[in-house]
């Protein structure tokens, strides 16, 4: 049975929704603080956070939780859909997000998604291709031995390209297996995710060592 730590000040989003995680069969425990839920990271399963918080900030709650080395899932709540709050939730460690007033089924979607990847990944070995070693169940990834910093979505993104390194992973396959979305969302977060990638690897699109963009198709993780 997963255990969620909710933080969230909020009562009448944090009732509901205790309620209705626990209705799905999940334990819930429920924080007012960014650092009750800094605390209880260790031992969750999920970790749902909301971005404005009364004494740490949900980006700064993500941060710590990363810089403890935990690789728990975390679900951002924001009321601000802003691309910049969306750019720094993801760089602090943040593995997906949902903007308030949100939809109880969306939000319930992506807490099984996010658990369903978490175990898929428990007991999963290593993946390596041109350089890159992706270490599933530590949920880790090196650039020829030096670890790089990843955000949730980042490595996904990274996991699944080298795992079909040498193919052209389509478009929709991406949408499907990193956001569990529709593949005929719109898929603009797909293009910048592949750009954030990109910087961190240290790669050029229009020279690319490790990822091409394969026009009218996909990306193609190459294997040399």
């Amino acid at each position: 049975m997963a255990r969620i730590v909710l933080v969230e000040d909020d009562p009448t989003i944090s009732e509901p929704l205790t309620r209705a995680l626990g209705r799905e069969g999940y334990v819930v425990e429920w924080f007012g603080t960014g650092q009750g839920g800094v605390g209880a990271a260790h031992t969750a399963d999920l970790l749902i956070l909301d971005l404005g918080l009364p004494d740490i900030d949900g980006v700064e709650v993500a941060r710590r939780v990363r810089d403890q080395g935990l690789t728990v899932p975390i679900l951002m709540l924001t009321a601000r859909a802003d691309e910049v709050d969306l750019v720094v939730g993801l760089d602090a460690g943040a593995d997906d997000y949902v903007t308030k007033p949100f939809r109880l089924a969306e939000l319930l979607a992506r807490v099984r998604a996010l658990l369903r990847r978490r175990g898929d990944g428990e007991g999963a070995g290593e993946l390596v291709a041109g350089g890159i070693r992706v270490d599933v169940s530590g949920h880790r990834a090196f650039l020829d031995d030096k670890e790089l910093q990843l955000s949730g979505k980042e490595f996904d993104l990274l996991q699944v390209l080298v795992a079909h390194a040498g193919s052209v992973v389509s478009r929709d396959q991406l949408m499907r297996d990193v956001w569990d979305a529709d593949p005929h969302a719109p898929s603009k977060t797909l293009d910048m995710h592949v750009s954030w990638l990109r910087r961190k690897l240290g790669d050029d699109a229009a020279q690319p060592r490790f990822i091409t963009t394969v026009r009218g198709m996909g990306f193609r993780f190459e294997n040399d």
